[in-house]
């Protein structure tokens, strides 16, 4: 299994933590939302990202599990 960001735009105010705690993923766009990478998570970061998503003010960044097709 594998892990990926997502986002909810819809839930996301640009309050721009989770770019200052996961630069190595996230890149804010002029307005200060989110622009993700969405290629799987490297072990070493996913604990980031996780810290990253538990930082979000409105809840709308959150690492999701993928399950192997097989």
């Amino acid at each position: 299994m594998s892990e990926r960001l997502r986002l909810n735009p819809i839930a996301c105010e640009a309050h721009g933590m989770c770019a200052e705690l996961l630069p190595e993923r996230i890149s804010l766009d002029e307005w200060g939302y989110p622009i993700l990478d969405e290629r799987p998570l490297s072990p070493d970061l996913v604990s980031h990202a996780q810290r990253a998503a538990q930082a979000c003010p409105t809840f709308a960044l959150l690492v999701e599990r993928e399950r192997s097709r097989g």
